[in-house]
């Protein structure tokens, strides 16, 4: 039997164990035993988050996650500064402007760190605090690039305005501690480095945000958080949850913070030297080329010229059973994209490559096969 490589930004492969869980009993989400689940969840996602902020679990997609960031912290008609360069950040931008909030965009090139010194210009100028938070994406997964949280906050010297990040594809595989970097609402989803499959997603709000909940006029109903608060306080969810996906929660988490967040760090960053490393090794060239801003979890790179990328992608699913993932947007016929996040390991990592270079010799690239598996190889042994 062939076995599937699944070398997406996500979902990602979910552990055998974590499986089973989901196969458990249902209970009921009114009773004290899933009060019980959910108090457990919810302090061990806290410590993944390295907050003591308010956590809530939503049963959404990620995107799901993102409009609950936006509607209940955003009135009409107030003005954030959407911070963008790639297709989520424009997500979140288009989210807001779905319920009449007024942007104020930083943009860059896809792929290109922002300004920061123009992110900095805009909320010193504007004195009378009319800019009432500020959207950005940490791992813009669409690129392979990821943004610099830390310095955005600081960059805020006493401006009120919230930060609301989206962390959905780096939570729990970076360094990303939500108190410390002074994040005032931070979301994530299951689907990426938490070794879950979608259905779930997360959100930690602090103080600051909670004030700004408590005043926000915009109109929602199954993302309300003030209603999740209500609820949460008698250990329930305001609507029926996915019952087997906070059941494999718990496990997910206990695994996760087992390994320790240091270890999930140096994995992730290995994992990710690897790939570029190899990719480079045969003549590839990055989307991202700075190491610095570049994701821990995901890889874009630049196909050749006489490569297409659907070709490249049909003929690695089709023949090695390793699926990677195409570009987004205006990048779809440029870029492919290698996952390398979660439940992915260093030799599911070797392995990708290895198809790689098979498909692309095939499909006409001149290269020495074992080139880039090498180069992988001496990476991953640098433990």
């Amino acid at each position: 039997m062939e076995k599937e490589y699944l070398m997406i930004p996500g979902p990602t492969p979910i552990p055998h164990e974590i499986s089973q869980s989901m196969g458990s009993s249902i209970i009921n989400h009114r009773g004290p035993k899933f009060k019980e689940l959910l108090e457990e969840v919810t302090a061990n996602l806290k410590k993944v988050y390295e907050t003591e902020s308010e956590m809530f679990v939503l049963t959404a997609s990620g995107t799901g996650a993102m409009e609950a960031g936006i509607v209940n912290f955003i009135s009409p008609g107030e003005r954030v500064l959407a911070l963008t360069n790639g297709a989520f950040g424009d997500r979140l931008e288009n989210i807001a402007l779905t319920y009449g909030v007024e942007i104020e965009s930083v943009s860059s090139e896809w792929g290109s760190p922002f300004d920061y010194e123009e992110i900095e210009e805009k909320l010193a100028n504007d004195k009378s605090h009319e800019i009432k938070a500020i959207l950005v994406v940490h791992n813009e997964s669409s690129t392979g690039l990821m943004n610099d949280i830390e310095k955005i906050s600081k960059l805020r010297r006493g401006h009120p305005a919230l930060l609301i990040v989206d962390t959905i594809s780096s939570m729990g595989a970076v360094h990303l501690p939500v108190d410390e970097w002074e994040i005032d609402v931070c979301l994530t989803g299951s689907q990426k480095a938490l070794y879950l499959p979608p259905g779930l997603s997360f959100i930690s709000v602090n103080s600051r945000a909670m004030k700004a909940m408590d005043n926000c006029t915009m109109g929602k109903f199954y993302f309300s958080l003030k209603k999740a608060r209500e609820f949460s306080e008698k250990g329930q969810t305001p609507f029926t949850p996915a019952i087997p996906q906070v059941m494999a929660l718990k496990d997910s988490l206990n695994m996760l913070l087992q390994a320790g967040k240091q270890y999930n760090f140096e994995r992730h960053y290995r994992m990710m030297k690897a790939t570029r490393s190899a990719v480079e090794a045969i003549g590839l060239e990055l989307f991202v080329k700075d190491l610095k801003h570049a994701s821990r979890t995901v890889t874009a790179v630049k196909k050749p010229p006489e490569i297409e990328v659907s070709k490249l992608r049909s003929l690695m699913r089709g023949k090695y059973g390793v699926e990677i993932a195409g570009g987004q947007a205006k990048l779809s016929q440029d870029i492919f994209r290698i996952g390398h996040l979660g439940a992915i390991t260093e030799m599911d990592v070797i392995t990708a490559i290895s198809a790689l270079e098979m498909s692309l010799l095939e499909l006409g690239y001149n290269l020495q096969l074992g080139t880039a598996v090498s180069k992988a190889q001496e990476i991953v042994m640098q433990k």
